[in-house]
């Protein structure tokens, strides 16, 4: 298996994050990921904003997110869990990921 690669902080830029949560099924992934107490495994978000996500397409979204700098991942086994990064990101990026998350909010809340 290839090593999961995180970017240093330093090297996260504000393009790739707002690549990342360009996509809303990307944004539900990290806000729940963001909002938990331990790390998620890939496999709870198969169902996510009420469609069935199929394996790869949900791999591919969490190699954005860990592109991008947003989630830090680490093999178990077979298995991957994930972490958000939204405490190392803060200091450099300020409110913008919690603005964009707002955002999102706002406009699919409603």
């Amino acid at each position: 298996m290839r090593p999961l690669t995180h970017p240093a902080i330093e090297d996260v830029t504000v393009t790739g994050l707002l690549h990342a949560l360009s996509d809303p099924i990307r944004v539900q992934i990290f806000k729940e990921i963001m909002g938990s107490d331990s790390p998620r495994m890939c496999s709870e978000f198969l169902n996510t904003l009420g469609r069935t996500i199929p394996k790869a397409t949900l791999s591919q979204h969490f190699k954005v997110l860990r592109e991008a700098g947003l989630i830090r991942s680490e093999r178990i086994g077979v298995k991957v869990q994930s972490t958000a990064r939204h405490e190392e990101l803060e200091p450099r990026f300020g409110q913008m990921i919690a603005s964009i998350l707002a955002a999102y909010s706002a406009e699919f809340d409603t």
